[in-house]
């Protein structure tokens, strides 16, 4: 095994001065600097994380908190947790997947043993058991989710309520007047995810000022009932023209069911999605949508908690950054087919 003593020599400096050059913690000469990088490089040298951590208290590592449930729709999940682990790798942290069903007990044994510098909490519930432990944890923390209360803890979440509103907003801008809003299930919203309830919540009562008439449907996560619950809906309402999709697999599932029904989009049907603009890509879904900007909530998320344990966030005070919804028009808008 490569030691940092073999790279000081091959660098031709001190153990120390290798050892500095490496952690940034004193000022080394640039062209010093390179020299113990080019000795890394050869040697192949990587630092050794438990003697580091013994140094430094800092095991540059981050545990990601994700829970994993049978009809989430995988690929979307996917986005949020590349968005994580590739900020952290940018900003020289180890990311560590945890995905034990007991969160709560993960996250104390997690924070007891030192094994991680700080937290990233996925799935974030809008009563989430796992934030009482997080709060009394000695690390910081970012949820990628907004929960009812986040005192002390930053989060970063998409407005989804003003995502409803646009949604709406933008089909009664057009002249519909008949919508239907796909969400994800119901057994979503009882187990915590509040994303669903506050766009639809808030989509219902934009489309109510506008005179809008909305039907708000739960739909299942997966095919093929996902394809029979969109077929169900369109039967039940003929005279929709517009349909708003806050579930995945429905926007995954849509293309074959109106190509099955011969409705051609925007001509009959104008479509908004929520879904990411990677999500849009992998299955070639022609629609226009507000992006869920997984990527984007990763790595803010990681960013943040890496300045707090930087110590360079202020620490009194903590921040909700949500962003601000904005319709990527991919052609499927257009105005309500005359009757």
């Amino acid at each position: 095994m490569v030691t940092i003593g073999d790279v000081a020599r091959a660098a031709g400096v001190s153990r120390s001065t290798a050892s500095y050059a490496l952690s940034g913690k004193r000022t080394i000469s640039p062209a010093v600097r390179q020299k113990v990088a080019d000795a890394v490089a050869e040697l192949g040298y990587t630092p050794n994380a438990g003697a580091r951590a013994l140094a430094t208290s800092r095991t540059n590592v981050i545990a990601l908190l994700g829970q994993f449930f049978e009809d989430e729709f995988a690929p979307a999940m996917l986005q949020y947790i590349l968005g994580v682990t590739d900020r952290a790798r940018e900003l020289g942290f180890d990311t560590l997947l945890v995905s034990d069903s007991d969160g709560v007990s993960a996250l104390r044994r997690i924070s007891d043993s030192r094994m991680a510098d700080g937290f990233v909490l996925l799935n974030v519930a809008e009563n989430d058991e796992r934030l009482e432990p997080l709060r009394a944890a000695p690390q910081p923390a970012a949820l990628v989710g907004l929960p009812g209360n986040s005192e002390g803890i930053d989060a970063f979440d998409l407005d989804f309520a003003a995502a409803g509103e646009l949604m709406v907003q933008r089909m009664h801008d057009l002249g519909h007047r008949e919508l239907i809003l796909v969400s994800q299930p119901e057994h979503v919203v009882e187990r915590g995810g509040a994303y669903v309830w506050r766009l639809a919540n808030a989509a219902a009562a934009r489309a109510s000022e506008l005179g809008v008439q909305l039907h708000h449907y739960y739909a299942a996560s997966s095919q093929p009932a996902i394809g029979a619950d969109l077929n169900a809906f369109l039967d039940a309402h003929p005279g929709a023209t517009g349909l708003l999709l806050n579930n995945e697999a429905a926007a995954a599932a849509l293309p074959n069911v109106l190509q099955s029904r011969s409705l051609t989009v925007p001509a009959e049907m104008s479509v908004i999605g929520r879904y990411s603009e990677t999500f849009a890509r992998t299955f070639s879904l022609p629609y226009s949508a507000i992006d869920s900007a997984p990527d984007l909530l990763g790595r803010r998320a990681v960013e943040h908690l890496v300045s707090r344990i930087d110590g360079t966030a202020g620490a009194d005070t903590h921040v909700v950054d949500l962003i601000a919804p904005i319709i990527d028009d991919r052609g499927s808008l257009a105005a309500p087919p005359r009757k």
